[in-house]
């Protein structure tokens, strides 16, 4: 075994002296010494029958699950008992995996259990993801095709593939085995989660977006749901090719982008905002300042100078908290040339719209909006919640001189992510905003299979910073900005 990565005061194995210390036996599958065969057969054949002589093939396998489940916990205790966790650091996971299944044959054979091969290599895997990563979730996370991981409870996981949702066979043990990998994953970005603060908003290593809810306001089980971050980061070219939007409008978004207008993204739930954000900072000069702020860390800007900010919640004593306004306020003292705000949904939207108004062209943000007037509603009522007593023309007027061109994104019934609505702000007339729509997402029907039909096109409106865009040496051609003719 690898001692270096045991613990300096672990115990060994007893060997049958009574004053020897070693590791616990456990009760989970006591056979009788002179028992010796029945040791030497796999788990399966060495429980007892219990079940119904009639049995189907279903119960057998759910017995087993069942079984390896609880040995896997005993396992897991042994190893937390005699690993040197500081030590897992720096060893390398073939060093890791080696030592894991060293002490865990150690156990099992003082436990008289006797796996075949197969189950053997399940529990060396669950036991390293035990250890390691988040147990039963580490197998979803590492599927390349699961996109949302949604736990409800315990004993019910699902996940999202190309937009559908689906039931896995994945469980937790038990509530107690769920919280402690939640525990895991909020610990180490400094958040906590228990009865007093029963929900939080996390990250995790990878990057992707982690939230949970906890008993006694889950009231069937904890509730945790993860929005996986591809490691292929989509950029412009990835999301024509998927058919997210037209090159037509890439080309568009470019010009609005490399020219500094400030483009606000919207859209509901897993509409895609995020990575819309992302793609459309790749058009951002590699020499521009940027500064990003978040409420959970999750942008992945490709710029080189790139300073990343993310609030913090209070802790227990109700202190230390810092808001996205507060980064916001001391962002605007950096020098930034562009602020990317990753989601507004408070009071910093008034420090949003007057960093824009300001000398801060450029700047994005992303607001959850059903449509781009609703955005404009939305921002609205985000400016009254943040207790600013201002005269709805003056309200509009701010928002109209500081946001340039709304970018709806949509979530179809098909599962399928479009940028529906391309949106410019032009001004006010009187006291509503005037808007115009440059590019648009025309819904045809639907297949047989419930698959969408659809076209991307123009509106035929002439793009209100035409001028703003040649100025910058981004002169669009007019077959732009053409509609799309019927067939």
């Amino acid at each position: 075994m690898f001692s270096k990565y045991k613990k300096p005061n672990a115990p060994k194995a007893p060997t049958g002296n009574a004053t020897s210390p070693g590791v616990p036996k456990v009760n989970i599958a006591p056979v009788a010494a002179a028992n010796t065969e029945a040791a030497k057969q796999p788990i399966m054949k060495a429980m007892p029958a219990r079940r119904p002589a009639d049995a189907g093939p279903m119960d057998k396998e759910k017995r087993r699950k069942e079984r390896l489940q609880e040995i896997k916990l005993e396992l897991h205790k042994s190893l937390l008992d005699n690993l040197n966790l500081a030590a897992l650091e720096s060893a390398s996971e073939q060093e890791l995996r080696s030592e894991i299944n060293a002490i865990a044959t150690e156990s099992l054979e003082e436990m008289g259990i006797v796996l075949n091969r197969e189950e053997r290599q399940t529990l060396s895997q669950d036991l390293f993801f035990e250890v390691t990563g988040l147990g039963p979730l580490e197998t979803l996370l590492k599927d390349e095709t699961v996109n949302d991981i949604l736990v409800n409870g315990p004993q019910q996981i699902f996940v999202e593939r190309d937009g559908r949702l689906e039931l896995t066979d994945i469980t937790f043990k038990d509530e107690r085995h769920l919280l402690r990998i939640i525990d895991k994953i909020v610990s180490a970005v400094g958040r906590r989660v228990d009865e007093s603060n029963p929900y939080v908003d996390a990250r995790l290593a990878d990057g992707s977006r982690f939230n949970a809810m906890v008993p006694p306001i889950a009231v069937d089980g904890s509730l945790v749901s993860i929005r996986k971050f591809k490691k292929d980061k989509l950029g412009i070219e990835e999301l024509v090719k998927f058919g997210a939007f037209t090159e037509e409008m890439a080309a568009y978004l470019q010009a609005a982008v490399s020219t500094r207008l400030n483009v606000i993204v919207s859209g509901g739930t897993g509409s895609g905002k995020t990575t819309t954000l992302n793609a459309l900072s790749g058009f951002i000069d590699d020499a521009e300042r940027i500064l990003t702020i978040e409420d959970t860390a999750e942008l992945q800007l490709q710029q080189t100078h790139v300073g990343r900010m993310e609030s913090r919640p209070p802790n227990v004593e109700g202190r230390g908290g810092v808001s996205q306004r507060d980064c916001l306020k001391n962002a605007l003292r950096m020098r930034p040339d562009r602020i990317i705000v990753g989601e507004t949904r408070g009071e910093e939207v008034i420090d949003m719209l007057q960093a824009m108004n300001t000398g801060h062209d450029g700047s994005m943000t992303t607001i959850h909006a059903n449509s781009a007037r609703d955005a404009v509603s939305r921002l609205e009522n985000m400016i009254a919640m943040a207790g600013i007593e201002m005269p709805i023309k003056a309200m509009r007027s701010q928002i109209s001189s500081a946001v340039n061109l709304l970018v709806q994104a949509s979530r179809l019934q098909d599962g399928s992510r479009r940028m529906v609505s391309i949106t410019e702000i032009t001004g006010m007339e009187g006291d509503v905003i005037s808007m115009q729509e440059i590019f648009r997402y025309q819904r045809v029907g639907l297949t047989p299979d419930n698959k969408i039909i659809g076209h991307f096109t123009a509106t035929g409106v002439r793009s209100h910073f035409s001028e703003r865009f040649k100025l910058w040496g981004y002169d669009l051609p007019p077959a732009i900005f053409e509609p799309m003719v019927a067939e």
